[in-house]
């Protein structure tokens, strides 16, 4: 069950602040530029955790992120 697709322009949302990431990224915007696939959904038995989401920052930056830490722009 994919959320975002290339081209997508998404802000990253980690509203935990003791989460390592989010000073790093929470509020910024980018788009989808990837989207990749793996087997975390089994660990965690959320199949949506199978895709992760290449995401170039507005800076150029590029990092991956979950559906959890993705909302549309």
């Amino acid at each position: 069950m994919q959320r975002f697709t290339v081209d997508d322009d998404v802000r990253i949302d980690i509203p935990t602040e003791d989460d390592p990431d989010h000073e790093r990224y929470h509020r910024r915007r980018g788009e989808v530029v990837g989207v990749l696939q793996d087997d975390a959904g089994e660990a965690t038995g959320d199949a949506r955790d199978n895709i992760m989401y290449r995401v170039e920052l507005e800076n150029g930056e590029v990092a991956e992120f979950r559906w959890r830490d993705l909302r549309p722009a």
